[in-house]
């Protein structure tokens, strides 16, 4: 599993003399104050260099830096499940993940993710259970398409940069209600959302910047403007598409937290035959920092997804 990020903050003027275990909240809105605390006692937050105590004062203008807790570790045991892998060398592999399969391991999910199926393929390829997949960028567990795997600690390292320097072309699909713009991007602080954990938004004044680009390829006259739009990710926030699309009014279709109420029954029925968002990971792109190899790979979108397409052009006449 990969290294938890490490964040950095500067205190503004007007949170300086307050105790930075209830100002840090504000900041990192996606720690609880009792998590901050945690964080705290375990000495991985510093001010100005100096680790802080749950006594400490902010101090205007200072830098923070927070380093999560390490994940817990899991006992990853190889099973048989089929997954499709595109491209398989000594140092990564990209695969086509299906919709409804968790990526990795936690809570809930103990068996039957993505990296339990990797295994275990490494595992009938090499007849032993030395490697572990490093996981370089995640998608949802309904969201399906290409994913690339370290399968090196070194490999992992490089490529974390090349997603960190924007290196990495990633091209999705998504069926968007009521786009009907030719193009826009998407730029703006991602946050986890203040009344509901579950999910992020677009709306907050700081957080991490998400810039995400959208084209429309295709839209169905009757469906209320439904759109075929890619999107082309230059960060990777959770739930980036799904949350800059619905909070610009255009949900993707089927999305069971961050889509609405639909009043056309027709539509409403595409998308609970679909039962999932209608998002796909269609493409990656990137040189090879091993062997500096240009790859592309495509991967069409699902049957799934595919038939809703088929149905809304059918509703289009």
């Amino acid at each position: 599993m990969p290294p938890p990020e490490v964040e950095h903050y500067i205190i503004n003027e007007e949170d300086a003399g307050e105790r930075l275990d209830k100002v840090l909240p504000r900041y990192a809105p996606h720690h609880s104050r009792s998590q901050i605390q945690r964080l705290i006692d375990e000495e991985r937050i510093t001010q100005a260099g100096a680790i802080i105590t749950r006594r400490s004062r902010a101090i205007a203008g200072a830098a923070i830096v927070l380093e999560p807790s390490p994940p817990p570790p899991l006992d990853l045991i190889p099973e048989d499940i089929p997954i499709d892998i595109l491209f398989e060398d000594p140092h990564l592999l990209i695969v086509d993940k299906p919709a409804g399969m968790v990526v990795h391991p936690s809570k809930g999910h103990s068996s039957g993710t993505l990296v339990h199926a990797i295994l275990g393929k490494l595992k009938e390829r090499s007849g032993d259970e030395e490697e572990r997949p490093g996981i370089v960028h995640r998608l949802d567990k309904d969201t399906s398409g290409l994913m690339m795997i370290a399968r090196t600690v070194a490999a992992h390292e490089a490529l974390s940069k090349l997603f960190k320097a924007q290196a990495v072309h990633r091209e999705y699909h998504a069926i968007a209600l009521g786009f009907t713009e030719e193009r826009r991007r998407f730029e703006t602080f991602h946050a986890r959302h203040p009344h509901d954990r579950k999910r992020f938004t677009s709306r907050a004044t700081s957080g991490k910047l998400a810039i995400t680009e959208v084209k429309r390829l295709e839209t169905f006259p009757n469906t209320g403007s439904a759109s075929l739009v890619q999107c082309r990710l230059h960060t990777g926030r959770t739930h980036q598409i799904r949350v800059h699309l619905s909070d610009a009014g255009f949900p993707i279709l089927g999305d069971p937290l961050y889509g609405r109420s639909i009043a056309d029954p027709a539509i409403r029925a595409i998308g609970q035959t679909l039962g999932r968002q209608a998002l796909h990971a269609r493409a990656l792109e990137f040189e090879h920092p091993m062997t500096g190899e240009r790859h592309r790979f495509v991967s069409e979108p699902p049957e799934d997804f595919r038939e809703a397409l088929d149905a809304l052009r059918a509703l289009s006449g």
